[in-house]
């Protein structure tokens, strides 16, 4: 409004408000002219008594739809709790106790530790109702017979219980505090050399074009290509599909498929896949051992007794479920080329099925950690880290100067990556160059895989302490592999993890003069799940379910620690990863949309007369086999009840942070223990 408006505007008021002045008498309040007066209009007796019954019905029909909406959502919840208890009735059915003498001697120890929590807390909840926790009673002062005990009980649990267990508590976090800064070191490592653009960069390189006529053979060295596998029919087609398909001249590789099967019907099917890759001009053998001792080791050492090995200069190495891309030789083999001290390129895993479920988006956050920090930190600043066991090109005079593959251990990779590296040999990891694989997507699966991997550094680790003292390699690359590679990595984050958390943490609600940091609880873990987290940024989401997994893990990888540093039987087993075959159809469809394709889309899945037969007896005898089921696991469940427990007595004490911790880890705890995690079987 412009200034002459708002003038007019103004004079028009004033007139109208002396107007409504005057004609109110003159000289009265000046505020009467605003007055207004409202009236409520005259209601007949019978529109009352219709409004009140018109309100009522409304009130009616809102209250019934209130009810309806609780009604239905308690039905809901009913069905939902009544479905859990018949899932954990068919499962505890259906369940066998812990096999391995380590695994059940472990639960033998939390169920005693869960009777002593169950009493602590029933004798917590009687002492808060009386009060006592308000008023803690005197021996001196004290009548009942109860109120007696509860004061021996303060006084025991003040001098002789808390000290030690704060001692604990201490050691613990130190432990801890230490194996948070040493992950730290490893991000900024990462991110040194993302902004340096630090790459390991080869002598040579060979062209992107696919190997065909007017090449010159001796630029390619020759190259052995091993496939071990064991009763694998749901991958082997894809492995073996991928390999064959390797862009290397014909005439300077051969691929031997090791096959250590038990099944006669997947004997015949690798061996008619064999002969059909045979036929289309591919230099590849079949080998079966009669004698299967040594597991994995025990097969590649086999397979390298060969006479004709000694014509090869480097050896490729794949698990059944990888398929390494067409130029993954092309990418590896020229970073030999001018270093005679280098024995070991390794590559990157991708996985294929990372987002089928929630276990296997959790796994697909620690494994990025590890080859996106762990496995390239290692590489550029040391030149050394543990070998995956696949996915990687090996110097073949490397393997024998150090002993070849022995049978020692159940990480035979890891056994030859060490040797390796006291003998002075040198490694290299590839970030950048991926092969495709696929986690296991079963609790079950995931448990066995991760009590091998965790069981096997400790026996390796009481094996080769002497050997690591007598090498001639520098007093700092012997440190950095008894302290950091397996004392704080292998052996101290399963202990802190297990006692600090599922442990001592339900311990301090009971002994509340020891005294466990909130900080500790919840901030430094979250940190940590943050930083293991970038390498997988599309994970983010998920930080909280992986916090609380982790710890959930840390009983399983606990007692497997201690099964291979004492030499229990279990620690010598090993279990083959189950897969489910699911990176078969993303193969296709890379290999499709890529148009890598040699004949058709049926070059990877097509199969011989023979091989249809046995593919259709091993189809019925699946179906007249053993019905597959989810299971229980008891060590789960009894520490999932000894922290609900401690968050109740956590709660009598209102400790929020420790509360919310223990209730959502003990739930956590109970899904697991119900096998709720990873695929669900009918």
């Amino acid at each position: 409004m412009s200034r002459s408006q708002n003038e007019e505007f103004q004079q028009w008021w004033n007139k109208q408000r002396n107007r409504d002045h005057d004609g109110g008498g003159g000289g009265g309040d000046d505020e009467a002219f605003l007055t207004v007066e409202i009236r409520t209009p005259a209601v007949d007796p019978t529109d009352k008594d219709r409004i009140r019954t018109r309100t009522l019905r409304q009130l009616s029909r809102l209250y019934l739809l209130r009810l309806k909406q609780l009604a239905s959502s308690s039905v809901w919840i009913a069905s939902s709790f009544l479905h859990l208890l018949r899932t954990a009735n068919r499962r505890i059915a259906n369940d066998n106790p812990p096999s391995s003498t380590s695994s059940a001697r472990l639960y033998r120890l939390i169920k005693a530790f869960l009777v002593v929590v169950v009493l602590l807390l029933c004798f917590e909840l009687a002492a808060y109702f009386k009060g006592w926790h308000f008023t803690p009673p005197s021996v001196a002062s004290a009548e009942a017979a109860v109120e007696v005990a509860y004061a021996w009980w303060l006084e025991i649990r003040a001098s002789y219980l808390a000290p030690p267990l704060q001692s604990l508590t201490n050691v613990c976090i130190v432990l801890f505090l230490i194996q948070s800064v040493d992950r730290l070191v490893l991000v900024l490592g990462c991110f040194w050399i993302k902004l340096r653009r630090i790459k390991p960069v080869a002598a040579m390189e060979y062209p992107a074009k696919p190997v065909g006529e007017g090449i010159r053979l001796e630029d390619y060295p020759m190259v052995l290509v091993q496939i071990p596998m064991c009763n694998e029919k749901e991958v082997y087609q894809q492995s073996i599909g991928a390999v064959c398909m390797l862009d290397w001249p014909k005439e300077r590789m051969l691929i031997q498929i090791l096959d250590d099967s038990s099944e006669l019907d997947v004997q015949v099917l690798i061996k008619a896949e064999v002969q059909k890759w045979q036929q289309r001009g591919v230099r590849i053998v079949y080998r079966h051992r009669l004698i299967r001792t040594g597991y994995k080791a025990g097969n590649l050492k086999a397979a390298m007794n060969c006479e004709y090995v000694k014509d090869y200069e480097f050896v490729a190495i794949f698990d059944a479920d990888f398929q390494p891309p067409a130029e993954f030789l092309k990418k590896t083999v020229p970073h030999f080329k001018g270093r005679e001290d280098l024995a070991l390129v390794q590559t990157r895993w991708a996985f294929v099925n990372k987002d089928e479920n929630l276990l296997t988006r959790l796994q697909n956050i620690n494994l990025s950690f590890h080859f996106e920090v762990e496995q390239q930190v290692n590489g550029v600043f040391i030149n050394f880290f543990g070998f995956n066991g696949t996915a990687g090109v090996w110097r073949i005079k490397a393997l024998e100067d150090c002993g070849g593959w022995l049978e020692r251990t159940t990480v035979e990779d890891m056994d030859i990556a060490v040797r390796a590296h006291l003998c002075g040999w040198k490694f290299i990891y590839l970030n950048d160059v991926k092969c495709l694989c696929e986690l296991p997507e079963s609790y079950e699966a995931y448990k066995k895989q991760q009590y091998r991997w965790h069981s096997g550094p400790m026996q390796l680790f009481r094996l080769c302490f002497m050997d690591i003292l007598r090498s001639k390699v520098s007093v700092g690359k012997k440190a950095n592999m008894i302290f950091l590679f397996f004392l704080l990595r292998k052996l101290i984050l399963p202990f802190y993890s297990f006692t600090l958390f599922c442990v001592i943490l339900p311990l301090t609600m009971f002994f509340p003069e020891a005294n466990l940091p909130s900080w500790v609880v919840c901030y430094i873990p979250g940190i940590m799940s943050i930083l293991n987290i970038i390498p997988a940024p599309r994970s983010f989401p998920f930080i909280v379910p992986y916090l609380l997994f982790e710890n959930t893990m840390s009983v399983t990888k606990f007692g497997a620690m201690i099964s291979g540093l004492f030499k229990f039987g279990s620690s010598y087993e090993w279990v083959v990863t189950k897969k489910l075959g699911r990176s078969s159809e993303a193969d296709l469809i890379a290999y499709a949309e890529s148009g890598s394709l040699v004949e058709s889309t049926n070059i990877q899945r097509s199969s011989s007369d023979s091989g249809l037969t046995e593919l259709s007896k091993l189809g019925a005898a699946k179906k007249a086999g053993k019905t597959k089921r989810n299971r229980l696991y008891r060590t789960e469940i009894a520490l999932a009840f000894i922290l609900l427990a401690a968050s109740v007595r956590s709660l009598l004490s209102a400790q929020g942070i420790h509360f919310y911790f223990l209730l959502f880890q003990g739930l956590t705890f109970v899904i697991v223990g119900l096998d709720l995690i990873g695929e669900q079987v009918s």
